[in-house]
């Protein structure tokens, strides 16, 4: 008896067969490979957190930016099954619990914050943006509360009506500030990374109104 050939995964591409070959677990680590290598956020012995962290390719990648002497903290609800170095840590939690998940040692005084984070889409453009701003607003006021001044911030949101406003208090928040679309999204994507950089010192928790 034949066996039935494996189904075709129909989203993968180049990039998804590339990600196997380098050993990331998603092609999404392309997006931050491409941002890393047009803004520099991330440097050596750099503390990063990243929000939304599972399944691990972007905790991966900045682990290698930031070295053995730097730290990258990952959380997200769900757990990172990645074997991982020494140099990163993932928790499985909420982001509106930081405090309970990385206690005080692991608190503040990060170099950058990164947000991939999205909803559980549902097709409906406006409620899907709508949802994507609420994790935008959260990964902000985490920027806000927890990241040093000078430091960086990348941030992933769905285009809507609520980008504008999303985009205006993350330039406040920062010296500059810009707004990318990484080649390696998909073409029918509507993700956008919007980018802080030199966190102001006297913003300590911007949010949109």
């Amino acid at each position: 008896m034949k066996r039935k050939p494996a189904k075709k995964n129909r989203w993968e591409d180049h990039y998804t067969r590339r990600a196997k070959k380098e050993q990331y677990p998603a092609r999404s680590v392309y997006k931050l490979q491409e941002i890393q290598k047009k803004r520099r956020i991330i440097r050596p012995g750099d503390r990063v957190l990243d929000l939304g962290c599972a399944p691990g390719s972007w905790l991966k990648y900045a682990g290698e930016q930031v070295g053995a002497k730097g730290l990258v903290i990952g959380i997200d609800l769900k757990p990172v099954k990645e074997s991982l170095p020494a140099n990163i840590r993932a928790y499985a939690g909420d982001i509106f619990a930081l405090d309970e998940v990385l206690g005080d040692e692991l608190a503040n005084g990060f170099d950058v914050v990164l947000s991939d984070m999205a909803p559980a889409t549902t097709g409906h453009k406006w409620t899907d943006s709508a949802r994507s701003f609420e994790l935008c607003r959260a990964a902000l006021a985490v920027a806000g509360e927890r990241l040093r001044p000078g430091g960086n911030f990348v941030c992933k949101i769905f285009q809507g009506e609520d980008f504008q406003s999303f985009s205006n208090a993350v330039k406040k928040m920062f010296n500059t500030h810009a707004i990318f679309k990484p080649q390696s999204s998909r073409k029918a994507s509507k993700e956008i990374f919007i980018i802080g950089m030199g966190k102001k010192q006297e913003e300590t928790d911007v949010r949109t109104q």
